[in-house]
C-alpha cells in the first residue's frame, strides 16, 4: 500500500476516535501541546506523523490506534547502583481511580474527576464505559477527566477484550444493579495472583436480589427487587466488596447498614464521592457504615481522589534499597503510619513534615523524607492485615526493604496463595530467598545485588519489586514486559530518572 494510503487510513481512524471521545480538533491539539491545523492536516492523511506523536494521541484518546506488533512489548533497562537524591511527588490513586470510574455510573449528571491517574487500568476501564455510551473525555494536562453517562447503557456492546483485562469491572455490580434488571459481565481479570471468586459480591449483593449465574466466560446477572430488613455482614473485610454494596446502596431506596466494612482508602474516596453525590453515609472511616440511599441521580459533581500510598509506599522501598535521601512529597501518612512505625523499629531513620489535607478535604498528607540508614531485621514477621495495619499490597515492598536489613526475616502473605512465590525472583538479583510455602518466604540480609535479565510476573506489585531491587544492583539490569507496572503506576521511570535514577524504556516492534 502507498505511504499516502497508510496515512490517510491513520488519519481516519483518528479523526473517528476523537469525535467518538467528543473532542474537537482544538482540545485534542490542546492536550498534545499542538496546534489545531496539525491535527487537521494529520486527520486528512496530509502529514507524517511519529511513532511518539501516535502514541501520545493513542493516550490521550485512551485508545490503541495501531498495533506494531501483538506480541510487542515494553521494557525497562536498568543502569543500577546509583544514589538518588531531590523530591518526587506521590500521584492519585490508582484504586479510588478504578473505583470512582465504576461510581460514575451511579450520576446521569457531569462528573469531574481531578487528577487521574493516567495508567493501564484507568484506560481499560475507560474504554469499556466508552463502549457502553458512556462519554470520557480527558480535559486537560492535569489529568482531569470528564464522565457523563447517557440514560441507558449500551451494556450489550460493551467492550469484552477491554474488559477482560482489568478486574474492576467486577465493581460494574453495584452501580448497575438498581438500574437494570438483568445484564451480563466477562470474567474479571487483572493480576494473576491465584484463584479469584465473585463469591463475597454475590453474598454481598445479594439481599437487594442480585442473582449471577457463571458460564464460561462471563457473570450473567439478574435482578429482583428486595428491601432489606437486616444489616449486610461482610464474613470478610474487602475493599471492592465493601465498594460495591456501598454503590449499590446509593441508588437504594432506603437504608443500608454494612458491617465489618473496610475502611481503607479507596473505600473512603468512595464514599466522599457518593456523598457529594447527594447521598448520607455515616460512619466513613469505621468498619460500621451507614447509607440512605437516593431513587435518581443527576448531578454536575468534581471529586479530587486522593494520592496513592501504595506508590508512596513504592518510593519510600526505593530510597531505602538504594540507601538514598530523598523527600516523597504528598504522601497519605494516615495509610502508612504502622508501615512507617514498623521500619523505624528495623531501625529507619526519617523526617515528617507537618500534616496538610488532601484535595478532598479529609485524608492527612504529609512529606516523608527518607534518610541514610543502618536497617536490621524486624523482631516479628511481617504480615499484612485490614487497615490501619500494614496494606496487603504494601507488604511485597515491606519485604523488599528486608533485602537490606541485615538478619532474617519471615514475610507472611496470607492473603494470596501464589504472590509470596514471586519472592523467589528476587534471588536472581542476589537476594537469599528462603520458599517455606506459598504464603510465606524467610529473607536474609543484607543482600549483595549483582544485575539480572528478568521476565515481569503477571503481578503488579512483584513486579515493582523486581524493578525497584534492580536500582539497587550495580550495572545493567533488564525487567521484560512491564505492563503490570504500567497497570498501576504512571510514568514511573521517567519520574524515577527525575531523582536521579537511570532507566530506559524499550519498546519492542
Amino acid at each position: 500500500m502507498p505511504a499516502n494510503a497508510y496515512k490517510t487510513k491513520i488519519g481516519k481512524l483518528i479523526q473517528e476516535t476523537r469525535l467518538s471521545r467528543g473532542l474537537t480538533q482544538t482540545q485534542l491539539s490542546e492536550a498534545l501541546g499542538t496546534s489545531q491545523s496539525a491535527i487537521n492536516r494529520i486527520e486528512k492523511g496530509g502529514q507524517n506523523i511519529s511513532l511518539e506523536m501516535l502514541a501520545r494521541i493513542s493516550e490521550v484518546l485512551s485508545s490503541e490506534l495501531v498495533s506494531l506488533n501483538q506480541s510487542g512489548k515494553i521494557n525497562f533497562r536498568v543502569n543500577g547502583g546509583k544514589k538518588l537524591s531531590g523530591e518526587i511527588e506521590v500521584k492519585t490513586s490508582k484504586n479510588a481511580a478504578v473505583g470512582l470510574l465504576c461510581a460514575s455510573l451511579l450520576n446521569h449528571g457531569k462528573t469531574t474527576l481531578r487528577r487521574v491517574a493516567r495508567i493501564e487500568e484507568v484506560y481499560r476501564i475507560i474504554e469499556v464505559l466508552q463502549s457502553i455510551g458512556v462519554k470520557v473525555r480527558w480535559l486537560n494536562d492535569k489529568n482531569d477527566l470528564e464522565i457523563i453517562t447517557p440514560a441507558r447503557l449500551k451494556l450489550t456492546e460493551m467492550n469484552i477484550d477491554a474488559a477482560k483485562r482489568t478486574r474492576s469491572v467486577i465493581m460494574f455490580l453495584g452501580p448497575l444493579l438498581n438500574q437494570y434488571k438483568e445484564f451480563s459481565l466477562p470474567f474479571a481479570g487483572g493480576c494473576d495472583l491465584g484463584t479469584r471468586t465473585v463469591e463475597p459480591h454475590m453474598s454481598g449483593l445479594a439481599p437487594y436480589g442480585l442473582n449471577i449465574e457463571s458460564t464460561s466466560d462471563r457473570y450473567n446477572v439478574s435482578v429482583s427487587k428486595k428491601k432489606l430488613d437486616h444489616a449486610i455482614i461482610l464474613t470478610e473485610r474487602g475493599n471492592t466488596v465493601t465498594e460495591n454494596i456501598v454503590m449499590a446502596a446509593a441508588l437504594y431506596d432506603g437504608t443500608t447498614i454494612i458491617r465489618n466494612a473496610s475502611m481503607d482508602y479507596m473505600v473512603q474516596d468512595i464514599c466522599l464521592f457518593v456523598q457529594k453525590l447527594g447521598v448520607h453515609i455515616e460512619g466513613i472511616g469505621t468498619t460500621t457504615l451507614e447509607i440512605r440511599g437516593v431513587r435518581n441521580i443527576n448531578k454536575n459533581v468534581e471529586y479530587s481522589p486522593s494520592e496513592d500510598p501504595i506508590e508512596a509506599m513504592s518510593l519510600i522501598a526505593a530510597g531505602i534499597v538504594t540507601n538514598s535521601e530523598i523527600t516523597i512529597k504528598r504522601a497519605p501518612i494516615e495509610y502508612l503510619e504502622i508501615e512507617m512505625a514498623t521500619m523505624a523499629g528495623m531501625g529507619l531513620n526519617y523526617e515528617l513534615s507537618e500534616e496538610y489535607p488532601a484535595r478532598n478535604g479529609r485524608t492527612r498528607l504529609a512529606d516523608i523524607t527518607i534518610k541514610q540508614s543502618q536497617l536490621h531485621a524486624p523482631k516479628d514477621k511481617l504480615h499484612s492485615m485490614p487497615f490501619p495495619a500494614i496494606n496487603m499490597d504494601n507488604l511485597p515492598l515491606m519485604g523488599l526493604v528486608a533485602t537490606v536489613a541485615k538478619g532474617r526475616t519471615l514475610v507472611h502473605d496470607w492473603s494470596y496463595e501464589n504472590r509470596a512465590i514471586y519472592f523467589t525472583e528476587l534471588s536472581k538479583l542476589g537476594a537469599q530467598i528462603e520458599l517455606v510455602d506459598p504464603h510465606r518466604v524467610y529473607i536474609n540480609g543484607p543482600t549483595k545485588w549483582k544485575p539480572a535479565d528478568v521476565v515481569s510476573p503477571p503481578a503488579l506489585r512483584p513486579s515493582v519489586v523486581i524493578f525497584l531491587a534492580m536500582l539497587a544492583a550495580p550495572g545493567q539490569s533488564t525487567l521484560r514486559d512491564v505492563y503490570s507496572i504500567n497497570r498501576g503506576y504512571e510514568d514511573f521511570a521517567n519520574r524515577l530518572n527525575s531523582i536521579g535514577a537511570d532507566i530506559e524504556t524499550i519498546r519492542e516492534i
